[in-house]
């Protein structure tokens, strides 16, 4: 049948546990294509936040008209279990860059670690790692660093509600971090390090919470249906509910 207005696409919410090494943007592809294999129509599809290849965890995918959710859910509070690495430091904060060993006589104890949590816990000021995606005079940080050229990047205000010491096997503390947005997690296990006199390393990242998103709800791109249909998409009408709920109500 030919003329008419086109089919609309699917809309509503999709929490996607995304793997590692998989990039935001390959996730919001293969939710497009399995929406237009359920539906027949072209689904316009975003996600509510980046999250790094080397991190794995909730990323909120976006269809149709929730889609305008796009803001205000990448402003809503996130959560992450971070695995920071004390005994190293890298250019890039992470163990992507080249680790430098650190030579540590005496490692911090559990008790020393926590303390240090507590430090950077409120309205505190951060420098975003070198090679990070700000933007420089209009170029990237982090193409700046690989040429070897100092972007200049200067501390900014975040907020962080909570940054908790679950275990700690030296080297390696394992945090959770409940924070706003534009917060590096990099760069809190860099100054982390310096506040406790020893390296500090991102080596790994799984976000467990985007607002009221929450990786209990999460599915992995092998546990979603193929095809998708809009029947398994949070509805959009439930998805501003829970997202005016989280908003209002009280910081744990």
């Amino acid at each position: 049948m030919s003329g008419g207005a086109p089919m609309p696409g699917p809309t509503g919410v999709l929490v996607v546990d995304k793997p590692l090494g998989a990039t935001s943007a390959n996730m919001c592809t293969i939710v497009k294509a399995r929406l237009r294999a359920g539906s027949g129509a072209k689904a316009k599809v975003g996600h509510a936040g980046t999250l790094d290849p080397l991190a794995t965890g909730v990323l909120v995918v976006l269809a149709g008209r929730a889609t305008k959710l796009s803001d205000i859910v990448m402003a809503s509070g996130k959560e992450y279990l971070a695995q920071i690495d004390l005994s190293a430091r890298s250019p890039t904060d992470d163990m992507e860059g080249e680790l430098e060993r650190v030579r540590v006589d005496r490692p911090p104890t559990g008790a020393d670690v926590a303390a240090a949590c507590h430090r950077f816990v409120g309205r505190i000021m951060q420098t975003p790692p070198d090679h990070s995606a700000m933007r420089v005079k209009g170029k990237r940080a982090y193409t700046l660093a690989r040429a070897g050229i100092d972007a200049g990047l200067t501390p900014r205000p975040i907020d962080i509600r909570a940054v908790e010491l679950v275990s700690y096997d030296w080297p390696v503390a394992a945090v959770r971090v409940a924070c706003g947005k534009g917060v590096y997690i990099r760069s809190l296990a860099r100054d982390l390090g310096t506040a406790l006199g020893v390296g500090g390393v991102l080596a790994g990242l799984r976000r467990t919470r985007v607002g009221p998103f929450t990786a209990d709800e999460s599915r992995t791109p092998d546990a979603m249906p193929d095809p998708l249909n809009e029947h398994d998409l949070i509805r959009l009408d439930e998805a501003r509910r829970r997202i005016d709920a989280y908003a209002s109500a009280p910081s744990p």
